[in-house]
């Protein structure tokens, strides 16, 4: 893994951290009857916070597409899901909230689970699957999950509806991140015409409209810490499926290296919803009529210790 590779990976997990924070704040004061609609997006393009929070997490995809051209799936993936201390340090910047024990506990987890999957698995490419059919069995399989979550998600007041659409969401954005390595090996083998001349350009584009309107939904549906482990889970997760299963990312077989791979994921997944089940994490309903963003531009941040 390349300098190059981690920088932008790194750089892209903040942006989009960031913007998480400030995309939940406005969309949890959406109407409840833009739940799951494209009116959704359209209410929310009137709150400045939330454009902020989408200009942070375009530039997040940006830098993830450009480390996505320089590194493999398997490796660019596990270093995004650090998006989520990103989104706890402003969270906890607006709490004053100490990490403690569990973010602490979290911390070490998520970043010891992404060094033994990368160590012990060894990640590197190779050629890519050229038969549609075991493209479309892994595409199939990663947006019907997706789409199966949202459909048991219908209800916006039901207690597992955030976690559901948080866990589609991300695995969405595994999915798209797959299809933008694709793009962009198409880009640099044929240019721009052999780039729009396949289809994988076409279908960025509706699911990344389909996976912001599930994510903000979720944002609307509940707080950040119950949508937020599910969403940072679940695209790393799809993204190795993905990367293994057509684009010719290889990884280490040996038992050994087997055991320190599933140890790692573990571990990611642990660290995921520790952090995001941390108090410094937003609450889902307002205080006092006043958002974080408001509070801290009326009173400043808090003391962090």
């Amino acid at each position: 893994m390349s300098l190059l590779v981690l920088l932008l990976s790194v750089g892209a997990a903040c942006c989009t951290g960031f913007g998480f924070v400030l995309q939940q704040d406005a969309a949890r004061r959406a109407p409840p009857r833009d739940f799951l609609s494209p009116r959704l997006l359209l209410d929310l393009m009137r709150v400045p916070s939330w454009l902020a929070g989408i200009g942070l997490m375009i530039c997040g995809m940006a830098l993830g597409a450009l480390a996505l051209g320089q590194g493999e799936v398997s490796v660019v993936e596990p270093l995004l899901a650090t998006n989520l201390l990103f989104a706890l340090a402003l969270s906890r910047y607006f709490t004053g909230q100490r990490l403690g024990r569990q973010g602490w506990g979290g911390l070490c987890l998520l970043a010891g689970g992404v060094t033994a999957f990368l160590l012990g698995g060894q990640p590197r490419g190779g050629e890519a699957v050229t038969e549609p059919l075991r493209h479309w069995l892994v595409i199939g399989l990663v947006a019907g999950l997706a789409l199966a979550l949202t459909a048991f998600a219908r209800h916006p007041r039901a207690p597992w509806t955030p976690t559901l659409l948080g866990v589609a969401g991300g695995l969405l954005n595994g999915l798209q991140d797959a299809l933008t390595r694709v793009s962009g090996l198409r880009l640099a083998e044929g240019g721009w015409g052999a780039l729009f001349t396949g289809w994988q350009p076409y279908a960025l584009v509706v699911m990344g409209v389909t996976s912001l309107i599930i994510v903000q939904s979720a944002f609307e549906a509940g707080p950040l810490r119950m949508s937020l482990p599910g969403l940072t889970a679940a695209q790393p997760l799809a993204g190795i499926v993905c990367g293994i299963g057509f684009l010719g990312d290889q990884v280490r077989t040996d038992t050994g290296a087997l055991a320190w791979q599933a140890s790692g994921l573990a571990a990611i997944v642990a660290g995921i919803v520790l952090l995001g089940l941390h108090p410094a994490m937003p609450e889902g309903k307002e205080k006092h009529g006043a958002t974080a963003a408001d509070r801290l531009m009326l009173d400043g941040p808090h003391d962090t210790g």
